[in-house]
């Protein structure tokens, strides 16, 4: 019998040839023979580790020339129970590794062991639980993580659920799994929409939806429907969008959660104003509001895929709005409208929004200096995460400038910025 992947009951020490390699620094070699000791092709092994089979082939190949990635390392020794020092790391500390290894170990050996004929498919109930952890943990690193870069381990951490969720025949169980898979295509979608692989956002966005049809969950599904609904808006179809929208509300038999509520009309103003409806826009944002308002004394829970969204978040859709209605007499941005909605923790939310602050000092403050100074840094950071989004906001803010006849050596450095990122 194959030893499960993580089982602390392998000895790695046991095997000479491991530590021979090792101590000659060809960890590619030790992962390689693990591998097979484990009886695992490249591609499963990879999806187990959450990296690409071209990146494992990479790792295994490198042989003792040094260069290794130190985190790629210490991910393959966590996911197959190998002790860190047989890939030259340090042993963890702290009290959470081993823990979190179990956990999402839990959901890979049963992708690891085939089923015998005749059996019954074993998992563990809280499999989704655990799959979604790794999700969201996704979602906070894409802060600060180039998207190409995490896709890297999110298509694999898909393909995995979408196993899982295809072995499993306990009903109630498929349900929680066809949710954490929903998320998970979500999630990759994103990545393809900051990557401008817009035809790949589309048909996650469109797995996600798919998905989440077959949870029974009306907040979910309503969820996939305005992340759709956002990505037409930005991407210049508002009529798309704001069918969507209405279709997200047709979800919910009773009353929308404040929060669902807030979110979901802050994405039909943004519809709105794509679509030049400057009335429209108006009333979406004043809807907007009021749900905000309502939002701290409703359960933050009922909408749990939506970090927050509060004042700051209402004063980044007044921006985002006031950027495609620049003339608009409807939409009033405050001084504190302006500080408020950069003070977020989010490197690329924070670019795009600097980015439509800056479009305000263009067209309401005429201060072409100062919004070219903004836009400066908000492309820097853009820049330096590869963000498609941030680049694509930054063009059209140059366009902008353009209607507006700016001209002058503070918008220089702008310009060679906004160069390089289509080379």
């Amino acid at each position: 019998m194959l030893p499960t992947v993580g089982n602390h009951n392998v000895d790695w020490h046991a095997f000479g040839d491991l530590k021979d390699a090792a101590g000659q620094g060809n960890y590619g070699a030790v992962i390689r023979r693990v591998r097979q000791i484990l009886g695992l092709g490249q591609r499963e092994f990879a999806d187990r580790c959450g990296l690409s089979q071209a990146a494992l082939s990479r790792l295994e190949n490198r042989g003792g020339r040094g260069g290794y990635d130190m985190d790629i390392l210490a991910r393959v020794a966590t996911a197959a129970g190998l002790p860190h020092d047989l890939v030259g790391l340090a042993h963890p500390t702290g009290g959470e590794g081993p823990v979190l290894r179990r956990d999402l170990l839990t959901a890979a050996a049963a992708a690891a062991v085939p089923l015998l004929p005749g059996a019954t498919p074993h998992h563990t109930p809280d499999e989704p639980g655990i799959l979604r952890q790794v999700t969201s943990a996704y979602r906070r690193l894409d802060a600060t993580t180039p998207s190409r870069d995490l896709a890297e381990a999110a298509h694999p951490h898909l393909r995995l659920i979408q196993t899982l969720t295809a072995r499993t025949t306990d009903p109630a169980h498929h349900q929680r799994m066809s949710a954490a898979a929903s998320e998970a295509a979500s999630f990759t979608a994103w990545l393809a929409w900051d990557t401008a692989d817009h035809g790949s956002a589309r048909h996650w966005y469109g797995t996600a939806i798919t998905t989440a049809q077959h949870t029974g969950n009306e907040l979910l599904t309503a969820y996939q429907l305005g992340s759709l609904a956002s990505f037409d808006a930005e991407t210049g179809h508002p009529h798309t969008a704001l069918r969507r929208i209405e279709g997200a509300r047709r979800q919910f038999t009773g009353p929308l959660p404040p929060l669902a509520a807030a979110w979901l009309a802050s994405i039909e103003a943004l519809a709105h104003a794509a679509g030049q409806d400057h009335a429209a826009c108006d009333r979406a944002l004043t809807a907007c509001a009021r749900h905000t308002g309502r939002i701290p004394q409703a359960d933050p829970a009922a909408w749990p895929w939506i970090f927050t969204f509060d004042e700051r978040k209402l004063s980044a859709c007044r921006l985002a709005c006031a950027a495609r209605l620049p003339h608009s007499p409807r939409i009033r941005i405050t001084d504190h409208d302006l500080t408020t909605a950069v003070t977020g923790g989010h490197d690329k939310q924070r670019a795009l929004i600097t980015l439509n602050a800056a479009t305000t000092h263009l067209t309401r403050d005429r201060d072409p200096e100062a919004a070219f100074a903004l836009a400066t840094r908000a492309l820097h950071a853009g820049l330096r995460l590869s963000s498609g989004r941030v680049a694509d906001r930054a063009r059209i803010f140059r366009r902008t400038a353009g209607r507006h006849g700016t001209a002058g050596g503070y918008a220089d450095e702008f310009d060679t910025l906004l160069h390089t990122a289509y080379l």
